[in-house]
């Protein structure tokens, strides 16, 4: 009877296991915020350290982060033990390792230029309602990799996988300004610059000063130089090596490609191309003014 009497009765018992489990949904919560916590550390220790490029002592990271050396000793460990972190031998200050070089290699292989340029290129379409063009360099020409309709007819000889002159586009124009002026110079010396329109710049002197141009303001324009009614307006497109990759552009007749309205254009287009370039991996400093 005794032993009976012992044991607490059902209702404490239910009320204990409730207890429990309150406690334990509680632990794992504050498991959860700690790992949170742990790994917001870990970033803003990352972001701190690859501000400088001799890296780091403990006690100046933990100063920047105003928490105990403990800790940061604790994270700066894990790091380098997966290769995030490194500590010069001899200084003992602690700078990015190499394992972000690896994995931004990967990403940076992993981009897929049309991929990227397809958000922006549908964001001009919709805007303008004009012909929106995707082109890349090769050989001295461009080639058209994307094209994108608009809404308002428009009749244009470009088609994806169609090749283009440079001298006369503002794609092209918009690419060649920017390769180095020894490659932008041998491809004028061998393509030339044949006369599409009466638009068109065939003397030499005033096409490199039209370069010039382009390089200063960040954008190139074809005034009826390839095709008669045609005005087109163009960015370069700069990947991570700061190199220029591609170009876009936007299209439309006379009658709409009015000179105010290609004024607006440019300030939107340098801003795409701005955007687009730093999807690619573009962090340098550039003579465009965006």
């Amino acid at each position: 009877m005794r032993a009976c009497a012992a044991l607490p009765p059902a209702k404490a018992r239910l009320f204990v296991y409730n207890g429990e489990r309150r406690e334990q949904i509680e632990v794992n919560a504050m498991e959860r915020e700690n790992t949170v916590k742990s790994v917001r550390r870990a970033l803003q220790i990352i972001e701190i350290v690859s501000t400088k490029k001799d890296g780091l002592g403990v006690t100046e990271i933990a100063k920047q982060m105003d928490i105990n050396k403990s800790s940061v000793y604790r994270i700066l460990t894990t790091l380098a033990q997966y290769g995030y972190i490194e500590q010069h031998p001899e200084t003992e200050r602690y700078k990015l390792g190499y394992k972000f070089l690896e994995l931004s290699s990967k990403l940076l292989d992993s981009i897929d230029l049309r991929q990227e340029a397809k958000p922006y290129l549908r964001e001009l379409e919709k805007e303008t309602n004009e012909v929106i063009h995707l082109v890349v360099y090769d050989q001295g020409e461009v080639i058209y990799i994307e094209k994108l309709e608009g809404t308002e007819t428009l009749r244009m000889h470009s088609k994806v996988g169609k090749r283009a002159p440079m001298h006369c586009t503002a794609v092209g124009k918009a690419i060649l300004a920017h390769l180095p002026p020894a490659v932008a110079a041998e491809i004028i010396d061998r393509k030339g610059l044949p006369k599409h329109t009466d638009w068109t710049i065939t003397d030499r002197e005033a096409f490199f000063r039209e370069l010039e141009t382009v390089r200063q303001n960040g954008y190139a324009l074809d005034l009826e130089e390839n095709e008669y009614g045609i005005r087109c307006v163009a960015v370069p497109i700069f990947d991570y090596t700061g190199g220029v990759v591609a170009a876009i552009s936007v299209s439309g007749p006379t009658i709409r490609m009015t000179d105010d309205r290609i004024t607006s254009l440019t300030v939107r287009m340098r801003q795409i191309g701005k955007e687009l370039s730093a999807r690619l991996g573009y962090r340098g400093a550039h003579s465009v003014q965006l």
